[in-house]
């Protein structure tokens, strides 16, 4: 006995909502990314953390930034869905 997928389990890819939700991730981590670096920089400044320091902070931020960016990307996938019913 083979299945046959259902009419009802056929999806399509619905690319208004794909490219809205990576649009808004470009500007967003934009922001997130350059708030990183900036940040990173400026706190190794005011800590008196140097030059090895203040790339060390921007690493640690950058890896913050990437996770905030993934839940970004998770929440905006459940309120835009990726697929649709075809």
């Amino acid at each position: 006995m083979t299945m046959q997928p259902s009419a009802s389990t056929n999806r399509a890819i619905a690319w208004p909502s794909v490219i809205t939700v990576i649009s808004a991730a470009i500007l967003i981590g934009a922001e997130v990314f350059g708030a990183a670096f900036a940040g990173g920089w400026a706190l190794a400044i005011v800590l008196g953390l140097g030059d090895l320091g203040a790339h060390i902070l921007q690493a640690v931020l950058f890896g913050i930034g990437v996770l905030i960016m993934i839940a970004f990307i998770r929440a905006a996938q459940r309120i835009e869905p990726f697929t649709r019913r075809a």
